[in-house]
């Protein structure tokens, strides 16, 4: 099989612990691209948080793109140019606030190019170390959400959370709802996912699920694992969910991505 295109989560695949791209991983993703191959980031991440990343793999010189926002955004790294968007309205922004507040677990949107949250939390902070953006903390989360947000995060204890999850799934079924790690519930507009927009792009490109490579380590990424023709992750995959790939390769720390390149695209 001749794959066209290779798609990859960033934290805790593509990039280390650090939360940086090896040498390695990156000489293999420039030697894809150089054969033809499309490179897509594919993340919860926002849009800001993974850009600097994509034009330090030249996904921009070679015209390729990123998946933000677990799907929520589709962009063209070529242009900058947004082909795809679709966001939580304001008003179901607000209920999710509710049910945070009724169920004690903290809550952030996304606005202006900030994040924005009403209370603390060592888990908001992580998030916001993790995406380089603003955090603005706010009086009345409510009053300073006036406009859709592409996603919301609910964060807490992990077993806490998971309980949260369940019940928030249970409670209101017109979201989609994930996590990306432990402590991070991550909330989009129903059927918003990473297979939902890796498939939007793939037909844009001609490109047939049998043609691509996922590459991933979490829940939220289970979804494009199963789409791809070859679903694969690192083996630092989330226990529960490591029967569900194709193949298994080395941990994010140890080049796992490359793994993948080497045997997969370059052989």
């Amino acid at each position: 099989m001749k794959y066209k295109m290779l798609v990859l989560d960033m934290d805790d695949t593509l990039l280390s612990d650090e939360h940086l791209i090896s040498d390695k991983n990156k000489e293999m993703i420039l030697k894809a691209q150089e054969k033809g191959v499309y490179v897509v980031l594919a993340s919860g991440r926002p849009t800001p948080a993974m850009t600097t990343y994509a034009k330090d793999l030249s996904l921009d010189t070679y015209g390729s793109y990123i998946l933000s926002y677990n799907g929520g955004v589709i962009t063209d790294m070529a242009n900058n140019e947004i082909l795809f968007e679709q966001s939580i309205s304001t008003e179901h922004i607000h209920e999710l606030y509710d049910f945070s507040v009724e169920n004690n677990v903290h809550i952030l949107a996304y606005h202006d190019g900030a994040i924005i949250t009403e209370s603390a939390s060592e888990y908001i902070d992580l998030e916001a170390r993790l995406t380089g953006m603003p955090l603005r903390k706010v009086a009345n989360f409510k009053e300073a959400i006036t406009a859709p947000s592409v996603k919301c995060l609910m964060l807490e204890e992990p077993e806490y959370l998971a309980s949260v999850g369940a019940k928030l799934k249970a409670q209101i079924n017109h979201k989609s709802i994930t996590t990306s790690k432990p402590f991070f519930l991550e909330i989009m507009q129903k059927g918003i996912d990473k297979a939902a927009s890796l498939a939007r792009l793939a037909e844009r490109l001609n490109i047939h699920a049998d043609e691509i490579i996922a590459v991933g380590n979490a829940n939220n990424d289970l979804s494009m694992i199963e789409y791809a023709g070859l679903g694969v992750w690192v083996d630092n995959v989330t226990p529960e969910i490591r029967h569900k790939a194709d193949v298994i390769v080395a941990s994010n720390n140890d080049n796992g991505v490359a793994e993948v390149i080497e045997r997969f695209i370059l052989n």
